[in-house]
């Protein structure tokens, strides 16, 4: 009885396994005819539906940020918090070294100078846009035991709450730009732009385009001009331009604006991330953010960055 249990179990989920795979695959059939396509790469007879499937599924632009999570590097960061005027409250400029040895990173501040209330008196942030750099690019103490594996990594801010929720969140929206993500109210669906329903709202375009002397698909989604009041409550994504290395389908680039005004809160952020490789490893070498965040209980908070990285170390 056990064993026939097993068996029924098994083909339950084979069988909807398979169907999820039908779908995503007529899905991509459907969004693929959804696609301009240049005449550089109509001659090139690529095959969409595919292609779109890399994108969808894409991890390398996720990998080669936790891969600094195993490497050394240098960083020069810069951080800015502006009032409404652009006048500037408060800033940080520093120069850090992480280092990386035996199974664990620290960080060395190598230099550093503050305006106006960038930290607050126990030296933790004052401003979400510097918490948000800080998990990105600072080590705090000593971490041991981390790797650069993405493999049946997801996010999931499931049992989280307050900052820890939000930060999940800015991840998923981070990393995972277009897919669905739960638990934002009034956005989680609008935002998954590989929906051919949520699709229609946009223009596709995939091109070749050299970057940086490597030939790459270029793949541009961009919001249609001209929708309607309505139509434009459903954009979430303004537009986004995404280099895909042409041999090995790896992000080298990506420039992204999203912009959305849900009543309790609402937001307008821009990012440009442009990659590098050291050895066998993609890694970030530049990211501008610049970003206008506005939560209900919370003051609005403009702030921006860049992080500039090199030196990269085993």
């Amino acid at each position: 009885m056990k064993k026939l249990i097993l068996f029924v179990s098994f083909c339950s989920l084979f069988v909807r396994l398979s169907y999820a795979q039908q779908q995503d695959s007529l899905e991509n059939e459907r969004l693929a005819r959804m696609i301009n396509l240049s005449e550089v790469v109509v001659r090139t007879d690529i095959n969409v539906p595919r292609f779109i499937d890399r994108v969808k599924n894409d991890t390398t632009f996720y990998k080669a940020f936790k891969t600094l999570h195993v490497l050394g590097f240098t960083s020069l960061n810069e951080i800015r918090i502006v009032d409404k005027k652009g006048r500037q409250k408060a800033s940080l400029q520093s120069k850090t070294r992480q280092n990386r040895a035996d199974g664990c990173r620290t960080m060395d501040v190598l230099s550093e100078t503050t305006q106006g209330d960038f930290y607050k008196n126990n030296r933790s942030y004052n401003y979400y846009t510097a918490e948000l750099y800080a998990g990105l690019f600072f080590t705090n103490g000593k971490v041991c035991g981390e790797d650069n594996v993405v493999k049946g990594t997801s996010f999931d801010a499931k049992g989280k709450s307050g900052t820890a929720k939000h930060k999940e969140q800015l991840k998923m929206l981070f990393f995972n730009p277009g897919k669905k993500i739960p638990g934002i109210p009034f956005i989680g669906n609008k935002i998954n732009i590989f929906d051919p329903d949520v699709a229609a709202y946009y223009d596709f375009l995939i091109d070749q385009e050299e970057y940086e002397g490597n030939p790459c698909y270029l793949f541009s989604i961009k919001a249609k001009e001209n929708l309607s009041p309505g139509e434009r409550d459903k954009i979430v994504i303004d537009n986004m331009i995404t280099w895909f290395d042409a041999k090995t389908m790896e992000v080298m680039a990506r420039n992204y604006s999203l912009s959305y005004d849900a009543g309790a809160y609402d937001f307008d952020v821009t990012m440009e991330v442009q990659m590098t490789k050291f050895g066998e490893h993609l890694v970030p070498k530049t990211l501008r953010y610049k970003g206008n965040w506005d939560v209900v209980f919370k003051k609005r908070e403009r702030g921006m960055f860049t992080a500039t990285l090199f030196d990269f170390t085993n």
